[in-house]
């Protein structure tokens, strides 16, 4: 009904919006016609269907004035790199911090401009920080598993963080789905007796998926039946599919909105290193996609159950670690109602959780 509601609003059209048509009458249709310039232009750069440009794309370059913290790559596999970044400080601690971006989106929302970087800011801590860049998979990627993300993802980047410093255990930080991620390897870990993460920080990070909220709609049996067809069909999830959801989930701010000032008040779209990042997804193989979403989603298995991955049943009491959560007030994608039951659920005898304000980005 609200997806109804937001699609027909007055403000939508042009002979129902009194602001556009005041300012159509006063510029003498000029809006329209350098809003039509720029819907051609998008229709040009979309594929399979209309992408919106959220921001001037020209303004932006990475390495240049997004993600420019220095460093350089030290090891590449088949499902990510491993960025090392140089120090800024004369003394660093000896314990490396091994950060874990989401693979739904590019790693550099952790490394935007100088100014709101992430990654500079912990570097001019005095930490020797490591970042995870996680592959664009095609085709070729459509069998990779969460086991494979696991084992050939967390534990080799673990074990090459510990291999490069020297130490023998690493400080983690895992954000969004990556968080969740890290709740498993960490489970994982306890597992097998392997103490290398001393202490790990999630940003927005569910575990449990008792209460869907908004997401409801869209972890419904005929939606992620429809989510199987297509990467059954494709042997990824595209990237369209996931960016297409999470803007309708806000489509008054990353859908209509957007498009009324650009296709119809003619208006540049703003320069913002945010929407640019937002703008630059990825796709996900399609294996692990379902298993996420039956598994993790659907079933709740890693807080209920247990959660079969790499031959163990994992539930979110075995992470026994110091742990640290920073969620949203406005979050809606994780909940912060439901990132604090999930993460009350864990075993740690020392854990603390912070409550932000904005969303999840």
């Amino acid at each position: 009904v609200r997806q109804f509601v937001n699609a027909m609003s007055p403000s939508n059209y042009l002979l129902t919006n009194p602001e556009l048509l005041k300012l159509t009458v006063k510029s003498r249709g000029k809006n329209l016609y350098r809003g039509m310039e720029r819907f051609v232009q998008d229709m040009e750069k979309s594929a399979d269907a209309l992408k919106i440009s959220m921001t001037d794309d020209s303004a932006f370059e990475l390495g240049k004035n997004i993600a420019t913290t220095p460093g350089k790559v030290v090891y590449r596999g088949e499902l990510f790199e491993l960025i090392q970044y140089s120090p800024l400080t004369e003394k660093v601690a000896e314990r490396p911090l091994l950060i874990v971006p989401p693979f739904v989106n590019k790693y550099y929302i952790l490394d935007l401009s100088a100014k709101n970087s992430f990654v500079r800011w912990a570097v001019e801590q005095g930490n020797t920080v490591f970042m995870v860049s996680w592959v664009n998979p095609d085709t070729s990627y459509a069998d990779v598993t969460m086991d494979d993300y696991v084992n050939d993802g967390y534990l080799t980047a673990i074990n090459q963080v510990k291999e490069i410093t020297g130490e023998k255990q690493i400080n983690a930080v895992g954000y969004c789905i990556a968080g969740t991620t890290l709740h498993l390897t960490l489970a994982h870990l306890k597992a097998k007796g392997d103490s290398s993460v001393k202490s790990a920080t999630f940003f927005t990070a569910l575990t449990d998926f008792g209460e869907q909220g908004e997401f409801t709609p869209f972890l419904q049996d005929d939606f992620v039946d429809g989510i199987e067809a297509e990467v059954g069909h494709y042997g990824v999830l595209r990237s369209l599919i996931m960016s297409r959801t999470m803007s309708f989930l806000r489509s008054n701010d990353l859908i209509y909105g957007p498009a009324i000032k650009s296709y119809m008040m003619g208006e540049t779209p703003p320069t913002f290193d945010l929407l640019f990042w937002n703008g630059d997804s990825t796709n996900l193989p399609g294996t692990m996609v379902m298993q996420y979403l039956r598994g993790l989603c659907q079933q709740n298995a890693f807080v209920g159950e247990g959660y079969e991955l790499m031959g163990e049943r994992l539930h979110v009491s075995d992470v026994e670690i110091p742990i640290f959560a920073v969620t949203c007030e406005t979050d809606h994608i994780a909940a912060w109602r439901d990132c604090y039951r999930g993460f009350g659920m864990t075993g740690s005898q020392d854990k603390t959780f912070v409550v932000s304000q904005s969303g999840h980005i």
